[in-house]
Formats: structure tokens, C-alpha cells, sequence
């Protein structure tokens, strides 16, 4: 947890009064590590109340996710930018199945699609299924 400002003071007057992280940790109440942590970035200058910057997964592929969400111009991410077969984008365009029909009326040839397979109990966990 970071300290607030006047813990750091105490901490520097603390380390100033001893001359050892140890001593001014069992006065201030913390960790030696932090007294030594503290009076390091001091004495190199460093903003005691500054925060590290730790590297984060996604910046080697930033580069690619500001190009990706520039070329989307604010476009919803999950509606889908192809039409597909039987969906109003085709029926807008006048297409017509292999029954005569316009899209969206069932399987192929204007059937129903058929059911899944059927598994065996051994056949083990399925993810997902697809049939086109």
C-alpha cells in the first residue's frame, strides 16, 4: 500500500535522526525494505509519491489495436460485416435459395436443418458443433 505524504516525511526524518533503514522502520512503524526503498529515490532525485510504470502485456501489440480500432471508424464490433446465407443482408439483395424461396426459410432447399449426431456417453465433452 503506498504512504501518503506525511508518512514519507516521517520516514525521511526518522531515517535522518537514526542513519539506518532498520532503526527508522521500528520508529515509523514499516518495513526496513520501504525505508530503504524511500530514501533511495530520494537520494537519486526520484519523486517519492510517483508511481512505477510497470509494462503491461498488451503494449508490444498497441501499435495494432489503435490501427484496428482507427480502420473500425466507431463500428460495433459484434455485428457481422459479411452477409450470410439466409440473413436479411442477402434477402436485401435479392437472392433466392435453390427452392425458389427467399432467405431465412430453413436448411438447404428450403428443409428444416438436420439434427445434431448423436453422441455415445464415451464420446467425451463437446465444445461446440456446427453444420455450416
Amino acid at each position: 500500500m503506498a504512504k501518503s505524504g506525511r508518512e514519507i516525511m516521517e520516514i525521511f526524518e526518522a531515517f535522518d535522526l537514526t542513519g539506518t533503514a532498520w532503526s527508522a522502520a521500528r520508529l515509523t512503524g514499516c518495513d526496513a525494505k520501504t525505508v530503504a526503498r524511500y530514501v533511495a529515490a530520494r537520494d537519486a532525485g526520484g519523486d517519492p509519491l510517483a508511481r512505477a510504470v510497470r509494462p503491461r502485456l498488451i503494449d508490444g501489440f498497441m501499435d495494432k489495436v489503435e490501427e484496428l480500432v482507427d480502420r473500425s471508424k466507431g463500428q460495433d464490433p459484434g455485428r457481422c460485416r459479411a452477409p450470410q446465407a439466409g440473413g436479411d443482408g442477402l434477402l436485401r439483395a435479392g437472392a433466392v435459395d435453390a427452392a425458389g424461396g427467399r432467405g431465412g426459410e430453413g436448411g438447404l432447399a428450403g428443409r428444416p436443418a438436420p439434427p445434431l449426431p448423436a453422441l455415445g456417453a464415451r464420446a467425451g465433452d463437446v465444445a461446440a458443433a456446427g453444420l455450416g
